[in-house]
């Protein structure tokens, strides 16, 4: 008797316990444990029936049913169920290759504990390393979505090890989330199990197996040491109470490159940038009775960065100190309230203390993509409480599931203490107008930097998902968004997909869907509008200066009026719409391939602009001058993008991985909420390619299982260069920014470097002691850009600088780490 255990999404589980057992008894005829590809084989099996446990760690117990006879059965898969996750409904087509469920698109990427740990990860910083299948269309304004067991979180702090499985794009039209499935990541975290269990996980890497920075004179001395684990199981004196503890600490003395042109020539130094950071963890879980499940999880993070800020052309001098500390605690409720009615309810609360430090207390001195210098001129501290909440219900007729509540992505209170620029940074075409000191721009802060706010985002959502026949599912929904100090309340959001596979069995499904998607602005635009309102923050923008006194020579007489910030009489919330067509067929069992054609409309999306800017045809003077800049929060412009994806899926005995091919064509006139116009009078040469555009991307991760010496992990990431612009460097429009292009130039009408990285894990497993407490030790060597490719970030694009179309800046070459990890 032969088979293979794996979980839901198809992932194997490597050293399940497998326990053969008749009916009539408890104790098992025969055990085994899977191998690293999750299968298992029972021999001299006497013919008759059993049942078949399997158990894993986080997983629910799985008891089949077999019957052997005198033939031999045909191998088995055995799915298993998360622990303390509730299955409400689970339909098929009746064929391995043709799923109808709406959420199961082939090109989601869907990676669990096992892949994590047999994948190059550098730094087991596992957000980093999915994060390149996001869409960056699909991005909201606050950045990347994260959800931790349903639950939105600003960031991730959780240790690897605790991970069960992380997915991107499941369900990509869920009403039940803000934004799409290309623009979040979904983890579902591992509980403490029946068994007591851990992972120890040590990682190590030194320069010494480092190749050289392209832009190092010298090579840095770096190193990085991990040091990260879980340990859990059952409360003592219980059996329905499980705990999961997890910590990592994390310390790293890193090197910064300088590479900047100064008035005596080329600058290069290695700066040290040492970083250190700790996480402690833990979740309780208790089954209370048999309907209702409460788990607790809380998390402390503190990271301490110094230096940073460093590298490229900014100078060691223009560096600062950033310290982060957060705490967080969630709660979960789960509720069987009847056969077919669900309760869901999550949830956190959480404290963040961020200060940041300039290294250098001097005025800032910027010479446009030459060199930065003087201070960094940035110390603040951010202040935050924050709760989120997730409050549903499932309902499950025959045929639906129907799910409905209130998510609060965000409701915070928030106090920022801004001390930035209160020495003021003059600004420099060129090193020639550095050397006569001759700024075009000086900006400085005065007042009373202190602000505080509560910032609410509330969403209402509900869908149903209908199975009318096994080969067919649509789910319909509608979501409804709110934000506070925006008077946009029409911001309801319709979403619909289907999947139907033609043949009932068969291995062809054809899948598609559209979706609305409202954006947010996060804490930063509504933080300009509350201390930029011209009597609290004091903001003044200087154009063409005296130095080092901006109010002498040249400069000004007396300080200019201040700079306020406001949104526009007609602003609303931007809005995306998502569309997608695909085809997904089984090329041969376990193999799949998928072709999606996905397209977004985005409307009234965020961009700002100087309505008070100096008009033209002189441009020398500001239409009202009672105030200086006056940046208005305007939602004006669009985007459009197309992509057409091809995604392969494989298992095998000795591979599983996935492969993902796009090309993308994405054009906007808006690089981001806080982006402005060269000529705030004139946009027609704003639309081109968007910033996020890579034409074509090639991704590919997987693990090869060949014997116990012949394991390995392989991640490859290629991709055509982003667009950039090209500027002057001056400020012929007397804004105080010199953002300008040439005449008749569009921007992002430049191309800049395409990337490749390749890298492989290799790894060996040792059975430190068998038997009901097995412990497994697993000693790893991962090489990050084997081939050691030069990989340059971009191409600086100001015509007055000396680096003009040339980088100035290397991503990391070939770097080597060593991993050890014990199991039990």
């Amino acid at each position: 008797m032969a088979g293979v255990v794996q979980d839901q999404t198809g992932a194997v589980l490597p050293h399940a316990s497998v326990a053969l057992l008749t009916a009539a008894s408890s104790t098992p005829v025969t055990t085994t444990t899977t191998d690293a590809d999750g299968r298992f084989r029972l021999e001299s099996v006497a013919p008759g029936t059993y049942d078949l446990r399997t158990e894993f760690p986080g997983f629910r117990s799985n008891l089949a049913h077999v019957r052997v006879t005198s033939r031999a059965p045909s191998a088995l898969t055995i799915v298993m169920e998360l622990e303390g996750v509730t299955q409400v409904v689970s339909v098929n087509s009746g064929g391995p290759g043709a799923n109808a469920e709406a959420s199961a698109n082939v090109n989601a990427v869907s990676v669990d504990a096992n892949m994590l740990d047999n994948l190059p990860v550098l730094d087991q910083d596992v957000v980093a390393a999915v994060s390149r299948f996001l869409d960056s269309s699909a991005i909201g304004t606050n950045g990347t979505s994260i959800l931790v067991d349903g639950v939105e979180v600003n960031a991730l702090a959780l240790s690897a090890s605790a991970i069960q499985q992380i997915k991107i794009n499941q369900d990509p039209y869920s009403a039940e989330f803000m934004r799409p499935g290309r623009g979040r990541i979904e983890i579902i975290t591992k509980p403490g199990g029946k068994d007591y269990n851990g992972t120890l996980n040590l990682r190590f890497r030194d320069s010494d197996l480092y190749a050289k920075n392209a832009f190092a004179e010298t090579k840095a001395p770096e190193q990085r040491r991990i040091v990260e684990g879980t340990f859990g199981g059952p409360v003592p004196g219980t059996t329905k109470t499980n705990f999961l503890l997890s910590e990592s600490i994390d310390s790293e003395a890193n090197q910064s490159i300088v590479y900047a042109a100064i008035p005596s020539g080329i600058y290069q130094q290695n700066v040290s940038t040492p970083y250190r950071s700790l996480l402690l963890g833990g979740t309780w879980s208790h089954q209370q009775g048999e309907r209702n499940t409460l788990s607790v999880r809380f998390s402390h993070f503190d990271r301490k960065n110094t230096n940073q800020g460093v590298g490229g052309t900014t100078l060691p001098e223009a560096g600062f100190d950033h310290d982060d500390r957060e705490d967080e605690m969630t709660f979960s409720d789960q509720t069987i309230l009847s056969s077919r009615l669900l309760h869901d309810f999550k949830l956190l609360f959480g404290v963040e203390h961020e200060p940041r430090t300039s290294a250098t207390a001097a005025p800032k001195l910027v010479v446009v993509d030459a060199f930065t210098g003087g201070g960094a001129q940035n110390d603040s501290v951010r202040t935050e409480h924050h709760f989120t909440l997730v409050d549903a219900i499932t309902w499950s007729p025959k045929h639906h599931v129907v799910r409905a509540g209130v998510n609060i992505p965000d409701w915070s209170w928030r106090g920022f203490n801004d001390q930035t620029n209160s020495l003021g940074t003059f600004y420099f075409s060129s090193l020639t107008a550095f050397g006569a000191q001759r700024p075009y721009s000086f900006i400085a802060q005065r007042g009373n930097g202190q602000a505080d706010f509560l910032e609410k985002v509330v969403g209402l959502f509900a869908q149903d998902e209908v199975h009318p026949k096994p080969n067919l599912s649509v789910v319909i929904g509608v979501r409804y968004d709110w934000q506070n100090y925006f008077h946009d309340t029409n911001n309801l959001a319709p979403r619909a997909s289907f999947a139907f596979a033609p043949v009932q069995g068969g291995k062809t499904v054809i899948r598609g869907g559209a979706g609305v998607f409202y954006d947010r602005t996060g804490p930063g635009p509504i933080l300009d509008i509350l201390r930029y309102n011209g009597t609290q923050l004091l903001r003044y923008v200087v154009t063409d200066p005296g130095f080092p006194d901006p109010f002498s020579g040249g400069g000004a007489a007396r300080m200019p009026p201040p700079a306020v910030v406001r949104l526009g009489p007609d602003v609303r919330i931007p809005h995306t719409l998502q569309y997608s067509i695909g085809v997904e067929r089984e090329l041969r069992p376990r193999t799949t391939m998928a072709v999606n054609v996905i397209g977004t409309r985005g409307d009234h999306l965020f961009r700002s602009r100087d309505v008070n800017a100096p008009a033209p045809p002189d441009y020398t003077t500001r239409p009202d001058p009672g105030y200086g800049e006056i940046r208005q929060i305007e939602s004006d412009a669009k985007r459009r993008t197309a992509t057409v994806e091809f995604t392969v899926k494989t298992q095998t005995k000795h591979f599983t991985g996935q492969a993902q091919y796009s090309e993308t064509h994405a054009s906007d006139d808006t690089s981001g909420i806080n982006w402005m116009p060269p000529n705030n009078y004139d946009v027609s040469g704003e639309y081109g390619p968007s910033d996020f555009e890579r034409r074509h991307v090639l991704e590919l991760y997987g693990t090869v299982n060949v014997g116990p010496w012949v394991n390995a992990g392989v991640s490859f990431e290629g991709y055509s260069g982003r667009p950039y612009s090209m500027t002057l460097g001056l400020d012929p429009f007397n804004t105080g920014y010199a953002n300008a292009r040439p005449a008749g130039v569009t921007r992002n009408s430049r191309r800049g470097p395409g990337f490749a990285d390749l890298d492989v894990r290799w790894w060996r497993d040792f059975t430190v002691s068998s038997g009901p407490k097995k412990r497994v030790a697993t000693v790893g060597v991962d090489v990050f850009n084997v081939t050691n490719r030069v990989n340059y970030p971009y191409y600086v694009g100001t015509l007055s600088s000396p680096f003009f179309g040339q980088p100035v800046a290397a991503l990391a070459p070939l770097r080597v780490q060593f991993s050890f990890r014990l199991r039990y």
